[in-house]
């Protein structure tokens, strides 16, 4: 029987990151990847607002953060908010896929990443509305998620807490509690 990729079980979200600066030519090459993303009438809904340490940006995008998050991500050198357009250009009409069609090409990023030794941690604990105001994000654009992106750094530099949380167990689901034959129950 054949594994599922490598790249796919290899790939975790780390709360340990490297300060080391992420490379231009990755960085573009991460964006690259989810580029090439499959899209409901090839719409490409996704919009990505990325941001470096050291840049005035990144604390824009720090200071969005919950506190949990805050606690870790300042290690990552890059961050990302991920945007959906809800409201398509297409006859201007709600895009019912577009969140969809913007995990698929953050999972492209994230399989880029993960062949290219790079880290990345995707965050929901983030102020949703500030992001809009501060940002100025437009009304057919929705903030998803943002993204810790990095080297994986020294887990026995964060707090006890957080060391835990990088060792524990990476566990999933069976197979048999989310493929369902017929109906779902």
């Amino acid at each position: 029987m054949e594994k599922v990729h490598e790249l796919i079980t290899k790939r975790w979200s780390p709360v340990a990151f490297d300060g080391r600066k992420v490379e231009e030519d990755k960085i573009a090459l991460l964006f690259e990847a989810a580029r090439w993303a499959p899209s409901a009438q090839n719409l490409q809904p996704w919009r990505f607002i990325v941001a470096e340490k050291g840049q005035p940006d990144h604390d824009a995008l720090f200071g969005l953060l919950n506190e949990g998050n805050r606690e870790w991500a300042g290690s990552a050198p890059l961050l990302v908010l991920v945007l959906g357009q809800v409201i398509s250009t297409y006859k201007n009409r709600p895009n019912r896929f577009a969140f969809f069609d913007a995990g698929m090409a953050v999972g492209n990023l994230l399989l880029q990443a993960t062949a290219m030794g790079l880290s990345v941690h995707q965050m929901g604990g983030y102020d949703e509305e500030r992001a809009k105001s501060e940002l100025v994000i437009p009304s057919r654009y929705e903030p998803i998620s943002m993204m810790a992106i990095g080297y994986h750094g020294d887990a026995s530099k964060l707090s006890k807490n957080l060391q835990e949380r990088e060792n524990r167990k990476r566990e999933r689901m069976d197979l048999d509690q989310f493929v369902v034959p017929g109906k779902c129950k």
